[in-house]
């Protein structure tokens, strides 16, 4: 039982908003008024290799070329790079601290910029936007959304890392936007693909003191102040998917880091909200940070049920047996609900060779999670074949 409890609230938890996320249905926007001036911010730290593809594919957006500009704050770039984005028709901010993170960058930027953008738009150094995204975004904000968040999806499925990195994310669209969304709870956000009215952003970062994690940090004030974040399923932005091993490890550990380091943060504060003034919410995103990476549940889960089941069976024994079967059935549809039907192919299966290992990675984060979201850990990027529509 302590074992079998934690595990099926873990599983009833996304089993709900998994099996919600199916009844999804895109809300279709009024057309807007006009077109609002947008600033994309796009904070990269040695990203030379993927950078100007970045930069070109964002000036192609089909959206009046005079309200957006597109913002390259390039951190540690080299100079040729630096030459050839001086040549382009976008805003080039140079930054440089002893310690980098995405919210010290994107925080100098802003205090260049003039203040006269409506949206803030964030994107990381390796993704590209579909050419109709600033399009719906601006749609979005004719609500009164303070934050919406895009599709991320991935970019390449060149390796089995990088169709299982982009399997996890699609299952985490599923839960944690459209399921939540379903439901009428905010939307996750994730980092980049996202957008905020300008002016409560820049606000929002000037106080944002995560080396990791930011968004969450964000996220959980956001939600604290009763705003709801919605979410566009149809606005697509494109990410590199991660194509090695380490890499997979390494920026599992930086997460799970910085979801439970917001976990102990929060989780009090939250119930305090929850009961004083009802915001479920921001209840709803502290245990989200307490929930077990959805791999190793499910690992865990088939694992455990396997040998409860086995050694009752030897001992001629039933006893729990039900209760492990039902819940390693509900974890499996949970992911069978989330994944999308592109992804029931050939590659997908020989990817699942990978899982094992990609499990006994995840639990290696966990035992080595200490501190990590006061590091800054980069993830190198490489120019990789778009998929951009």
């Amino acid at each position: 039982m302590v074992v079998l409890v934690p595990l099926a609230l873990a599983t009833l938890y996304i089993f709900i908003f998994s099996f919600a996320g199916l009844f999804y249905k895109q809300r279709t926007y009024a057309k807007p008024s006009g077109s609002k001036k947008m600033a994309v911010l796009i904070p990269g730290y040695k990203e030379d290799e993927v950078i100007i593809e970045v930069a070109e594919a964002a000036l192609m957006q089909e959206y009046p070329k005079e309200f957006y500009d597109v913002v390259i704050i390039a951190d540690s770039f080299e100079k040729q790079t630096l030459e050839r984005l001086r040549k382009m028709p976008v805003k080039l901010i140079e930054v440089s601290f002893e310690k980098s993170t995405k919210a010290k960058a994107l925080n100098k930027a802003m205090q260049q910029l003039e203040n006269r953008y409506d949206i803030a738009v964030i994107l990381d150094a390796d993704n590209m936007m579909a050419k109709d995204f600033l399009q719906k975004i601006n749609a979005a904000f004719e609500e009164d959304f303070m934050a919406v968040q895009g599709h991320r999806a991935a970019k390449n499925l060149n390796n089995s890392w990088a169709i299982l990195d982009a399997v996890s994310e699609e299952i985490n669209n599923n839960i944690f936007r459209r399921g939540h969304r379903v439901l009428g709870l905010s939307s996750a956000i994730i980092g980049s693909g996202m957008a905020f009215k300008y002016g409560y952003f820049k606000d929002l970062m000037a106080g944002a003191t995560a080396v990791g994690g930011f968004d969450k940090e964000i996220e959980l004030n956001m939600l604290k102040a009763g705003y709801t974040i919605e979410y566009l399923d149809d606005a697509l932005v494109y990410d590199e998917k991660v194509q090695k091993a380490d890499v997979f490890g390494n920026q599992r550990r930086r997460w799970l880091s910085a979801q439970l380091h917001y976990f102990r943060k929060d989780f009090f504060t939250s119930v305090k909200h929850l009961f004083l003034k009802g915001n479920v919410d921001y209840f709803d995103k502290a245990i989200q940070f307490i929930q077990p990476p959805r791999v190793l549940l499910l690992g865990a889960v088939i694992l455990l049920s396997a040998l409860f089941v086995s050694v009752n069976y030897m001992l001629g024994s039933n006893q729990l047996s039900t209760s492990w079967f039902i819940v390693s059935i509900a974890c499996m549809f949970s992911f069978l609900f989330s994944i999308p039907a592109s992804f029931f192919n050939s590659n997908t299966l020989k990817a699942l060779i990978s899982l094992p290992k990609g499990m006994l990675l995840m639990l290696v984060s966990l035992l080595k999670i200490k501190g990590a979201n006061q590091k800054f850990i980069h993830t190198k990027h490489t120019a990789t074949v778009s998929k951009v529509n």
